[in-house]
């Protein structure tokens, strides 16, 4: 048995980088393809059913692909656009999983109201990995993946607490609809602090880890270490997941070494990676078993599939009617940020212009400095990346099904009336939606001319940014140079080289803004002549060492000091073309 699972998860990572280095050539996302593969690949002779434990996805497959998520978005990003990631994570999919559960108890006549809104709940929470891979690739503005991003790290917590509380209403009751309120409520409020205390506890202790290897089994655990307790408390454990996911994402800048977090981004995309795209693999291989499964008797595959495209057609009707308002509401916004702005800056000029005499006075014009700054700031954001009417269309169309779909409905009592029905029209949902919205996102996008990251105005901007912080890094270079003319002397070539390191980084970034502005390829011959040396000398190297002349840790030194500047050098050339 062991031998067998080896060999096809083999199989199955085989077919994942296949997949996935074939998609870009051919411009589709690799999760629609998978899809379709998976389908394909079940109907092959010899191909056992496949059936996957729902527990195996929602408590072992789900919190770290969460986590690699959540800690790869800016939390100040995520604070700008709170307002629309919390409307279509959480509000709409409450109202989404409603209409929807009311749709499908009319179509079921033997299936009660709770065990509907069970399904309206598993299939309301939109999967934004395909759909953030897209946009990433067709350049979308970074506001729209913001919130897409955020949707689909809030709405699976949503859906599955609305899950719990429907099923439990479906099977033993509850005493009224607050209660279901007051579930909802409890899970969220605990999940939040029980995230919180699992993200400052495991910070705190990577940070005192001077042993990579200690400080990347620790990260692995950060996921689990997050939902375990959650769900023991009878919280929503993939809040907790997202929200531990979060502030390790904001606090690894501070608490943990370049080294710790060059190594998290690795590991984590690549886990991520995997994780997701072997999802998206099972959900077309299982369509046969699911198939197989029903009972034509009680309610045909054929109806099943029928009612799922039906309730895909609801959802994004119901998606759209959403979005409309939402974007009226996020102008609207922009006018009252503006005026609100306006009045911060009124009462920072009253404190300008009077004379501070206390202490109090002096924190209180500090906190309203930074409040204005930050106020302001948004503000610009908002402005250069505005959510009109296109942007709408693309959210609204974004709105495909995945992860949690799949390993939701499979978590349907065994007594629910229709459940292997319900499974499949589940699993309709979610591949109509994937495969439908996902094979066209990119030709919506398209179609609509929306304009993503400007290269050039960011490369000005990261001059400009360097500009900034290498003038912080020089006067405290300054400073430590009349320190040390006091007490122990530093040699006048050190503190030259140290200082024309920062012009020279700065300078480059100047140039190369200029370069892009005329439409030039700044440094491509440099870079081009530097990667053939580093080649020559990697060949010399290898040469070295397979006469065992130096010591292997001396080796091992200098192949990762070639890796490094052949990284950078091989990214930098990259970027000009």
């Amino acid at each position: 048995m062991g031998l067998e699972l080896g060999f096809y998860a083999v199989i199955a990572v085989a077919v994942i980088v296949a997949v996935a280095a074939f998609s870009k050539k051919l411009g589709v996302a690799a999760p629609i393809i998978l899809v379709v593969v998976g389908v394909g690949l079940s109907y092959l002779p010899g191909v056992p059913d496949i059936e996957v434990p729902h527990e195996i996805i929602l408590d072992g497959l789900l919190p770290p692909i969460l986590y690699a998520a959540a800690i790869s978005v800016p939390i100040t990003d995520f604070r700008r656009n709170l307002g629309p990631i919390a409307s279509l994570s959480v509000v709409l999919v409450i109202v989404t999983a409603f209409a929807t559960g009311i749709l499908l108890f009319e179509l079921l006549p033997d299936l009660n109201l709770a065990a509907a809104i069970a399904l309206g709940a598993i299939i309301s929470p939109p999967d934004a990995v395909a759909a953030t891979s897209i946009g990433r690739r067709l350049g979308l503005p970074p506001r729209l993946l913001t919130v897409l991003e955020g949707e689909g790290l809030l709405n699976d917590a949503t859906a599955l607490v609305l899950l719990r509380s429907a099923v439990a209403a479906a099977t033993v009751g509850l005493a009224s609809p607050w209660a279901g309120v007051l579930d909802f409520a409890y899970a969220v409020v605990v999940a939040v602090a029980v995230g919180l205390v699992a993200g400052y506890v495991t910070v705190f202790v990577r940070s005192k880890l001077n042993d990579p290897v200690l400080d990347t089994a620790l990260s692995l655990a950060v996921p689990f270490v997050a939902f375990m307790p959650a769900e023991a408390l009878h919280a929503s454990g993939v809040l907790a997941v997202v929200i531990a996911g979060l502030y390790t994402g904001h606090a690894a800048p501070t608490k943990f070494t370049a080294q710790s977090r060059m190594s998290d981004r690795i590991n984590w995309r690549t886990i991520q990676f995997l994780l997701e795209n072997g999802v998206f693999l099972l959900i077309g291989l299982e369509i046969r078993t699911l198939v197989g499964d029903v009972d034509p008797t009680i309610l045909s595959a054929g109806e099943a599939f029928g009612i799922g495209l039906l309730a895909t057609l609801a959802l994004i009707v119901i998606r759209y009617l959403w979005m409309g308002p939402l974007v009226w509401v996020l102008g609207r916004r922009e006018e009252r940020d503006e005026k609100s702005t306006y009045h911060a800056l009124l009462a920072l000029y009253y404190y300008r212009s009077h004379t501070v005499a206390t202490k109090r006075q002096a924190k209180l014009r500090n906190r309203l400095e930074r409040d204005y700054e930050r106020r302001r700031a948004d503000l610009e954001q908002r402005r250069m990346e505005r959510i009109d009417w296109r942007g709408g269309i693309v959210l609204g169309w974004a709105g495909m099904r995945g992860v949690v779909t799949l390993a939701a409905a499979q978590s349907l009592p065994e007594d629910t009336a229709y459940r292997p029905q319900l499974v499949l029209i589940a699993f309709t949902v979610a591949v109509a939606s994937i495969v439908v919205q996902g094979g066209t996102l990119p030709w919506v996008i398209r179609l609509l001319k929306i304009q993503g990251v400007d290269a050039r105005e960011d490369s000005k901007e990261l001059a400009a940014l360097l500009d900034d912080i290498s003038n912080a890094g020089l006067q405290a270079l300054d400073e430590i140079e009349s320190d040390a003319a006091t007490t122990t002397p530093i040699d006048p070539d050190v503190i030259e080289r140290v200082r024309q390191s920062s012009f020279l980084r700065t300078e480059a970034a100047w140039e190369r803004a200029r370069a892009l502005r005329a439409g030039a390829r700044p440094h491509q011959r440099y870079r081009e002549l530097r990667l053939a040396v580093v080649n020559a000398e990697r060949d010399r190297l290898l040469e070295l060492r397979s006469q065992g002349t130096y010591p292997s840790r001396v080796l091992s030194e200098a192949q990762s000091l070639l890796d490094l500047e052949e990284t950078r050098l091989a990214r930098q050339t990259g970027g000009e073309h």
